[in-house]
């Protein structure tokens, strides 16, 4: 077999996984629920961010916050500060990639 497989969870329960994690991407399956997201953080390189379901509310350095719905890719600059939030009853879900990889 010359591919490999990776499984993403299905379903609504909160996840952050990370799928591939390589020197060429860091690619991760994000779920979250109403009032979920991540810790404020910088982004420790290049970041696209692709919301498959529900209705996403980030923050992006100083700016207030912005809403995007299921089929909007962001790509967001590295360095760049980052409040990621589900505000809403529909649950979230995004994939995320990271490249090139960061190094630490």
């Amino acid at each position: 077999m010359v591919e490999q497989v990776f499984k993403l969870s299905v379903g609504d329960e909160k996840a952050v996984e990370r799928v591939v994690f390589d020197e060429n991407i860091h690619y991760l399956h994000m779920v979250f629920n109403k009032n979920e997201g991540l810790p404020e953080h910088l982004s420790n390189s290049n970041v696209y961010m692709t919301v498959v379901r529900g209705t996403l509310s980030i923050g992006l350095d100083e700016q207030k916050i912005h809403e995007y719905e299921a089929g909007t890719l962001l790509k967001i600059p590295f360095q760049t500060k980052m409040d990621v939030k589900n505000l809403h009853v529909e649950t979230l879900e995004l994939i995320v990639i990271k490249a090139p990889a960061p190094k630490n």
